[in-house]
């Protein structure tokens, strides 16, 4: 039993506002209900004569509480008839209309008004601003979009920010091939919430597979925690809007406050969810996700069968352009496929047979049974007078989960790709779609794989900030967290740095130390290369006054990375590791996890870089030491999840000849010191 049963499986439907005049609101959503199994009860009290006036006269008159509202009234009064329709029995409801906290102060007073209802009665609400839900198996379609009712139903769940994508993506699908087991639109999520509809689908074991579209989220670390429960059983294909700047038209859409689109992208991978960048990915991945499913792997490897050499290119490139592993095929592996095909074509994989003949269901079997394969991909244009390409297919015995990939004529196209679905092999129609469907697939069982290892934070040093940190707390607090910082001392004024550097020998790096100059070599305020007294008394003559000096020894040269932690409004701590310079902000070439990580994650996260070979030893520069830079990645990361810390940044975080990192300048902002909803450039 779910606490969203009264909303997405009721006995018994009041509709608010209904209606037979032709365009309103009111007349689609009853008629939509035309099918539902359950009482209807039509509610408009303008018109006593036709409807009821009221959900409680409907109660008496019929003998039962709707356990479903669905609400097709303006928004200024649609809190005063909710509030009723809870006391007359109804558990909850559906608010169709606009006008609420998208739409100014105006809206934002009806929209807290339903709060205090929701507050006061324990009615779920789903919306307002949305244009519904519709659950197929179940005949309820409360929606009032034309051709909703017709959808098939299937094992496929959408779960939308937006009534509009719910239904575009739901038709897709369908058209496609994947019936639908749910499709919520959510509108602007004043009370159910794309965690809790997940948490719904939980329990739900017919579902084979969920359709996530996010704009906002309000509560970011429970939208990835029921993303993480729900993978363990299904899979979970995500959509996130945002990629260029719309925060304010996401704002302006659903009232919400909108988060960066590379942290949301970002905690929901970590969290099991495979990442599309549209929504024909999106539907592609789904299917074939709700038809297969690959074990847990860390890099599963796909092998690919090809009827025609071209398309098979296309489909290898775009498969290896994605990261996913193409392995050579095993000797042993190749010699058997050689034994099934001319010496003309390329058997290594991809294995091309030339021409779709009866040997290809032979071919597909050798090569699923290669060590090194978990999912076999086969394209082939239909070509009857060869082979009959479904039935062959569907008669292989192949070690691995199949992708079908076939070209033809439409109609026929159509029809293999129905009779291949109903055998349980997803079906493409080109090779980028084929290529995103064995992506999915991989990328899934990686996900899973990852999931696995759970967080082990280590120790945080007690912080007793009393005030904005300097530059040599910061390096003290991540010298206990065990993370090098460069040999230093803290000077006074003009005589205590001459005989720091004494002291520490040259070359050394002169800057003022005050915690209120975030960006010091902006004001002038480093300078290197200090040797000599009277280079020192130069570059103190160069630099503006401060509280204090800070005089450290030279790092060797070495490449340069970004890393830190710091608090996202939406999802909480969040690590951050980049490129050095420029590349992280201008090229976007940074890598983010939600803090504390596995020390699996944050090995990993080297990886997601672009730029990656740049500190792995390209030309002759010092590779870095993986398993020291995943130590300071973790001591950040700790560090994010202590309360009093807003952020930390390292930034240039140095590689030296040894391979081991140091951190050549850190910024420590206590939490108190900063607005929360605000971003603190370092």
């Amino acid at each position: 039993m779910s606490a969203l049963d009264p909303l997405f499986a009721p006995r018994s439907v009041a509709v608010l506002g209904a209606s037979d005049v032709p365009g309103k609101l009111g007349t689609a959503m009853t008629a939509s209900l035309a099918r539902f199994p359950g009482t209807v009860m039509k509610i408009n009290p303008s018109r006593p004569q036709q409807f009821h006036p009221s959900v409680a006269e409907a109660v008496a008159a019929h003998g039962t509480a709707p356990d479903l509202v669905i609400s097709c009234i303006p928004a200024a009064v649609t809190a005063s008839a909710l509030r009723e329709a809870a006391a007359a029995g109804a558990r909850a409801a559906l608010v169709c209309a606009g006008g609420f906290a998208e739409s100014g102060p105006e809206g934002a007073a009806h929209q807290r008004a339903l709060s205090e209802v929701v507050r006061d009665t324990g009615l779920r609400l789903l919306g307002p601003n949305t244009s519904g839900f519709f659950v197929p198996h179940a005949s309820l379609t409360a929606s009032f979009v034309p051709g909703v009712a017709d959808l098939a139903a299937g094992p496929v769940a959408v779960v939308a920010a937006s009534g509009g994508v719910n239904h575009a993506l739901a038709f897709a699908l369908a058209d496609a091939g994947a019936g639908l087991r749910l499709g919520v639109g959510l509108g602007n999520s004043m009370d159910v919430s794309q965690a809790d509809v997940l948490d719904h689908l939980a329990g739900d074991e017919a579902l084979r597979a969920v359709a996530l579209h996010v704009e906002t989220a309000a509560d970011g670390r429970r939208l990835t925690d029921a993303v993480r429960r729900l993978v363990d059983r299904v899979p979970v294909v995500a959509l996130v809007v945002g990629r260029s700047d719309v925060g304010d038209f996401a704002r302006s859409h659903t009232g919400a406050l909108a988060t960066s689109w590379r942290v949301t992208r970002a905690a929901l991978r970590q969290a099991g969810a495979v990442l599309v960048d549209d929504e024909r990915e999106l539907a592609d991945a789904v299917c074939a996700l709700s038809r297969v499913r690959l074990p847990a792997h860390p890099r599963p490897g796909a092998g690919l069968v090809t009827a025609q050499a071209g398309p098979g290119l296309l489909l290898t490139d775009a498969l290896r352009t994605a990261g996913v592993q193409v392995p050579p095929l095993a000797e042993q592996t190749v010699k058997e496929v050689g034994e099934l095909l001319p010496g003309l074509t390329y058997q290594r994989n991809p294995v091309d047979t030339g021409r779709p003949s009866p040997t290809l269901p032979h071919v597909i079997e050798r090569v699923s049974a290669d060590p090194d394969i978990h999912v076999t991909a086969v394209y082939a244009l239909l070509e009857p007078a060869a082979v009959d390409l479904p039935a062959a297919l569907t008669g292989a015995r192949p070690a691995t989960p199949l992708v079908a990939v076939v070209g033809g004529p439409p109609d026929q196209v159509r029809r293999a790709r129905q009779d291949l679905g109903q055998a349980g092999i997803p079906c493409a129609t080109t090779p980028a779609a084929g290529a995103t469907m064995v992506r999915a697939l991989a990328e899934d069982a990686a996900g899973r794989s990852r999931l696995e290892e759970d967080a082990a934070p280590a120790a945080t040093p007690a912080l007793s900030l009393t005030g904005p940190a300097d530059e040599h707390t910061a390096k003290n607090v991540l010298a206990a967290l065990g993370i090098r910082t460069p040999v230093r001392r803290v000077c006074a004024g003009r005589d205590a740095a001459h005989a720091a550097l004494d002291e520490l020998g040259g070359p050394v790096v002169v800057k003022i130390l005050d915690p209120a100059v975030l960006h010091k070599t902006e004001v002038g305020g480093v300078q290197i290369g200090i040797r000599t007294h009277e280079d020192l008394d130069a570059a103190l003559a160069r630099m503006p006054a401060a509280p204090a000096l800070l005089v450290e020894q030279m790092a060797p040269a070495g490449p340069e990375l970004i890393a830190g932690v710091r608090r996202d409004p939406v999802f909480g701590p969040v690590l951050a590791l980049g490129a050095g310079g420029t590349a992280a902000e201008i090229l976007g070439d940074v890598s983010l996890r939600l803090a504390p990580v596995p020390a699996g994650e944050a090995e990993a996260m080297l990886d997601d870089l672009a730029t990656r070979e740049l500190f792995l030893g390209a030309r002759g520069a010092a590779p870095v030491d993986r398993t020291r830079l995943a130590r300071v990645l973790l001591a950040l990361s700790s560090l994010g999840t202590d309360p009093a810390v807003a952020e930390c940044e390292i930034n240039p975080l140095r590689i030296l000849p040894d391979g081991d990192v140091v951190a050549l300048d850190a910024v420590l902002v206590p939490r108190d010191l900063r607005n929360e909803g605000g971003s603190e450039d370092a």
